[in-house]
C-alpha cells in the first residue's frame, strides 16, 4: 500500500532522520531527502546510518508500515521540513547555500496552502530571505502558503526523547503562518510550544548555544588559570559550587559538535562590533584545543629527555562529546591532527570506542593503548575510560576530568 505523503522533509542526518522518523511513528507520511544515495537506500531498509539510541527500532517500524520513504528528489506535500546543515565559510562567515537549494528543489512542488518550516540553525533573517526567493520565482504563491521557523534543541544520545517532551520555540514570518506551524508540531510534540516570529526563533537558537558556549569558556579559560597556579581545576569547580548561586561548567578540551562550535559565528558574523564576550569565547575555546596539543607535545619532549627515548602516545576519544559517534567540529580531533602532523617515530594509539573504524586514523582498543602507552592523554570523558586502572609510571593527562570522577 503506497500511502501520499504529508511532509516531505529535506536531509535526514542526525536531526532530519530522526524527526522524520517521530513523525512517521504518530501516523503521518513522510518522505525524507537525502543527496546521499546509500543513506537512502540504508533508510528504505529500515536501518540507520548514524548512532542514536531508540532511533533504529522507529525507523524500521516507519518504514515497515509504508509511512516513511526516502528517497534522492523531493516529492509534493502539504508540509516540507528543512533540515540541512549550515556551516561556516571563508572567516567564519555562514553558509546557507544547503538551505537555499533544499528550498530552491522544492519550488516547483509548492501549492496553496502548504507550510514550509525551516529546521536548520540560521543567521537571523534567513526564513524571510527563503520567502523572498519563493515568491520571486513563484510569484502567484504570495499570501497562499506559510513559512516558519522552528530550531531544534536535543542532545545527541536522547534525540528520540527530547524532541517529543522539549520545548519548541516557532516563530513564523506572519501570525498566521506562526499559527500553522504549532498546529503542526502539536501533532507529536508533547513539550510547550513557543509562538513568535521568524526572526527571534532564529536568533533564540543562537543564544542559546552562544550562552553555553561563553559559559564553557569561563570553565577552559580557569582550567588555564589553575594549571599555572599549581590548583587542581576539578576540585577547585566543585567547591566552587557549593555556592549556592554557582554552577560553573565543566572544562575540557575544547568545544565542538554543529551547535555550540558554530552557532556563535552566526551572531559574531552579523553583529560582530556587539559581540565581544561572545567572539571572545570563541577565541578561548579555540585556544583550549591548542594548548592541549601542546601539552601533549611537551609531555613528549619531557619524556625523551628523561628516559632517552621516543613514548608511546595513547590519544583517548575523537568524538566531540561523551558517548557518540559525532567527530562534527570535535576538539579532540582536531588534537589528534595536530599532533600527528608533527610526529616523529613515537607510537600513537588512537581510541574511539563509538565507532568501528576512521579514513583517517588507525583506531585501536582503549585496553591495548593503556597497556603500551607511555602517555595517556584522555580528550574525551567516555563512559569506557571512567575508572580504569592506571598501570603505575603512566604519566596521564586529563583534559576531560574523567580521572577526577
Amino acid at each position: 500500500m503506497t500511502i501520499s505523503p504529508q511532509v516531505t522533509t529535506i536531509g535526514l542526518g542526525y536531526i532530519g532522520l530522526p524527526t522524520s522518523a517521530l513523525i512517521a511513528a504518530n501516523k503521518i507520511a513522510v518522505f525524507g531527502v537525502d543527496v546521499n544515495p546509500e543513506v537512502v537506500e540504508t533508510i528504505n531498509k529500515g536501518k540507520i546510518h548514524i548512532v542514536e539510541p531508540d532511533l533504529e527500532e522507529v525507523v524500521y517500524k516507519a518504514v515497515q508500515d509504508n509511512y516513511f520513504k526516502a528517497g534522492t528528489a523531493a516529492v509534493a506535500a502539504d508540509t516540507y521540513l528543512i533540515v540541512v546543515p549550515t556551516p561556516f565559510k571563508g572567516n567564519h562567515e555562514p553558509d546557507i547555500s544547503y538551505v537555499e537549494a533544499a528550498t530552491k528543489g522544492i519550488i516547483p512542488l509548492l501549492k496553496k496552502g502548504d507550510l514550509y518550516i525551516i529546521e536548520s540553525t540560521s543567521p537571523v533573517g534567513t526564513t524571510e530571505k527563503m520567502q523572498e526567493l519563493i515568491f520571486r520565482e513563484r510569484p502567484e504563491l504570495e499570501g497562499e502558503i506559510f513559512l516558519a521557523y522552528c530550531p531544534e534543541r536535543v542532545l545527541p544520545g536522547n534525540v528520540m526523547y527530547e524532541l517529543v517532551h522539549n520545548d519548541r520555540v516557532i516563530g513564523g514570518v506572519d501570525e498566521v503562518s506562526t499559527q500553522k506551524a504549532v498546529a503542526f508540531y502539536q501533532q507529536f510534540v508533547k513539550g510547550a510550544l513557543h509562538p513568535t516570529n521568524a526572526r527571534t526563533a532564529e536568533m533564540c537558537k543562537l543564544t542559546e548555544n552562544s550562552s553555553r558556549d561563553v559559559q564553557i569558556a569561563f570553565a577552559n579559560e580557569l582550567s588555564l588559570i589553575c594549571d599555572k597556579a599549581g590548583i587542581n581545576v576539578w576540585e577547585l569547580i566543585t567547591l566552587a559550587n557549593k555556592h549556592p548561586r554557582v554552577n560553573i561548567l565543566q572544562p575540557g578540551c575544547g568545544v565542538g559538535g554543529h551547535c555550540i562550535a558554530v552557532d556563535p559565528y552566526f551572531i559574531t558574523s552579523d553583529f560582530p562590533m556587539e559581540s565581544q564576550i561572545i567572539g571572545k569565547a570563541r577565541e578561548i575555546n579555540n585556544y583550549k584545543s591548542f594548548w592541549c596539543a601542546e601539552q601533549i607535545k611537551k609531555a613528549k619532549h619531557e619524556f625523551q629527555l628523561k628516559k632517552g627515548r621516543t613514548p608511546a602516545i595513547a590519544l583517548m576519544g575523537l568524538a566531540f562529546k561523551p558517548n557518540i559517534d559525532d567527530l562534527r567540529e570535535s576538539p579532540a580531533k582536531y588534537i589528534v591532527q595536530k599532533v600527528l602532523q608533527e610526529a616523529q617515530d613515537e607510537a600513537y594509539y588512537i581510541v574511539e570506542p563509538n565507532i568501528q573504524a576512521h579514513q583517517v586514523f588507525k583506531l585501536t582498543t582503549y585496553q591495548e593503548a593503556i597497556a603500551k602507552a607511555d602517555i595517556i592523554a584522555f580528550l574525551v570523558a567516555h563512559k569506557e575510560f571512567s575508572g580504569l586502572e592506571i598501570p603505575s609510571g603512566k604519566i596521564v593527562l586529563d583534559f576531560c576530568g574523567i580521572t577526577a570522577k
